[in-house]
C-alpha cells in the first residue's frame, strides 16, 4: 500500500465513519477512531512506514492547533474568574488518579515502585483532543457560559497534561537507572511549565506587534501560517529541552487574543476550518496504534484497575471543585469531561517497551485498554451531558464578533 493510497484511506474513510456516527447521536471522533481502528486490525501489516515516520509530527500538529483554539477561546475576564478551580482541576485529579493506579500496579501487579509510578502517570493523562474541542463547542452553543465551566475545562485539562507529560518522563528516566536528584524531582514540573510559558509569552506579544504592524499586508491565511510555523518551532525546542512548550503554544493564542482581538478572531475562524483535517487525521491516528491484540492480553483486570483509577479522579474532581460557585450537576459534568483518554496513551502507551522497561509490553496493553474504554464513555458523556447539566445562555462570549462582522472581507480572507 502507497503513502498516497493510506492518507486518502485515513482522510475519506475518517470523514464517512465520522458522518456516520454523528447520524446515530455519537461523537464524530469516535467513528473516525473506530475508522483507526479499523485500518490498522485489516491493513496494518501493509501500512508504509513512512506514514508511522509521519505520524508523531501529524498528531503534533493537531494537538498545536487544538491548545492555539483554546488559547484563542480564554478571555482574560473567564480566566479571572476560572483561574483557581482550573490550577487545581489540573494537578488534584491526575494526582488522586495516578497515587491510586500507583498502589494498584504494585500490590496488584507486583510492579516496583518507579515502574508502577511511570504507569500510573501515563493512564492518568486526560486527552486534550477529546475534552478541548468538545469544550469549545459548548462554549459556542452558550452552554456553561455563567460560570465559564468550558474555559475551566479546557484550561485545566491543557495544564493536566503538561504536568502528567513532566512526570512520565521523570520516571522514565529513573527507570532507566538515572540517579534521583531530590531537588530536580520537586521542581521539574514547575520549572517546566515556567520555562514553557516564558517563549510563548515573548512569542505572543512578538506576533502582537508584528500583526499590528503588517495587518494590512497579510491574509488571514498567511497569519496562521506563520503562527504555525512558529508554534511547531517552539514544540521542537521544547522537545529538546524537556520544557512545556505546548503550555507555551496555548499562551501565544491568549496573549493574541488580550492584546490583538481582531487578528485573534481571524486567527480562530481559519484554525477551526484547519480543525476539519486535522482532527481526521490525529483521531484515525490514534485508532491506529490501537492494538487489539494487545488490549486481551490485558484481561478484565486491567479495566478494573482502570475504573478504580478513575473513580480516584473523579474524587479529586470534586475535591477541586469544592467551595467553587458551581453546583452540583457542573460538578457532575466536571467529572465527566475529565474521563476520556487517547493522546498521551497513544502517544507514549509502547515508550517504556521500546527502552526495555520491566513489564512494558503490560503498560502497552493497559494504554490501549484505557483509549477503547474511557474515550467512548468520555465523549458519550460531555455529549449528552453538556446540555443537560450545563445551564445555556444566548450571550456571545467572544470579544472578537463584533470587530469581525465589522472588518472588510479582503483582511479575512
Amino acid at each position: 500500500m502507497t503513502l498516497q493510497l493510506i492518507i486518502v484511506l485515513i482522510l475519506i474513510g475518517g470523514w464517512l465513519f465520522g458522518r456516520l456516527a454523528s447520524r446515530i447521536g455519537l461523537p464524530s471522533v469516535l467513528g473516525m477512531t473506530i475508522w483507526g481502528v479499523l485500518i490498522g486490525s485489516l491493513w496494518g501489516d501493509f501500512i508504509p512506514p513512512e506514514l508511522w515516520n509521519l505520524a508523531p509530527f501529524l498528531k503534533s500538529l493537531a494537538l498545536i492547533v487544538i491548545l492555539l483554539r483554546a488559547g484563542l477561546g480564554i478571555n482574560i475576564t473567564s480566566l479571572r474568574k476560572v483561574g483557581l478551580v482550573a490550577v487545581k482541576m489540573a494537578f488534584i485529579p491526575a494526582l488522586c488518579e495516578a497515587s491510586a493506579l500507583v498502589l494498584l500496579f504494585h500490590y496488584v501487579l507486583g510492579f516496583d515502585w518507579i515502574v508502577a509510578a511511570l504507569a500510573a502517570a501515563l493512564l492518568s493523562a486526560v486527552s486534550p483532543a477529546a475534552v478541548v474541542p468538545s469544550m469549545l463547542t459548548l462554549k459556542d452553543e452558550g452552554y456553561g457560559h455563567d460560570k465559564d465551566v468550558p474555559t475551566m475545562m479546557l484550561a485545566g485539562a491543557s495544564l493536566d497534561n503538561i504536568a502528567v507529560i513532566t512526570m512520565f518522563t521523570l520516571f522514565l528516566g529513573l527507570s532507566r537507572g538515572e540517579e534521583l536528584n531530590f531537588i530536580r524531582t520537586v521542581l521539574i514540573v514547575p520549572w517546566s511549565i515556567l520555562l514553557g510559558i516564558l517563549p510563548g509569552i515573548v512569542l505572543g506579544f512578538f506576533l502582537v506587534w508584528f500583526f499590528r504592524r503588517f495587518y494590512e499586508k497579510i491574509r488571514a491565511t498567511e497569519k496562521v501560517l506563520l503562527l504555525l510555523g512558529i508554534s511547531v518551532v517552539l514544540v521542537q525546542v521544547g522537545d529538546w529541552t524537556q520544557t512545556s512548550a505546548l503550555l507555551g503554544v496555548m499562551t501565544i493564542g491568549f496573549i493574541l487574543l488580550a492584546k490583538a482581538d481582531r487578528v485573534a478572531g481571524e486567527l480562530s475562524r481559519k484554525l477551526n476550518k484547519m480543525w476539519v483535517f486535522s482532527e481526521i487525521v490525529l483521531f484515525v491516528l490514534i485508532g491506529m496504534s490501537v492494538q487489539i491484540e494487545v488490549a486481551l492480553k490485558a484481561g478484565p483486570l486491567a479495566l478494573l484497575m482502570i475504573t478504580g483509577g478513575l473513580a480516584a479522579r473523579s474524587i479529586g474532581v470534586l475535591v477541586a471543585t469544592a467551595g467553587s460557585n458551581l453546583n452540583h450537576k457542573e460538578k457532575l459534568f466536571a467529572v465527566i469531561a475529565y474521563l476520556p483518554k487517547a493522546t498521551v496513551q497513544a502517544a507514549l502507551g509502547a515508550v517504556p517497551l521500546q527502552e526495555g522497561v520491566v513489564n512494558g509490553e503490560l503498560i502497552l496493553a493497559y494504554a490501549v485498554v484505557a483509549i477503547i474504554f474511557t474515550a467512548p464513555l468520555g465523549l458519550v458523556g460531555i455529549r449528552l451531558g453538556g446540555p443537560r447539566l450545563l445551564q445555556i445562555s444566548l450571550e456571545k462570549e467572544n470579544e472578537w464578533d463584533d470587530s469581525i462582522s465589522n472588518a472588510p472581507m479582503a483582511e479575512i480572507e
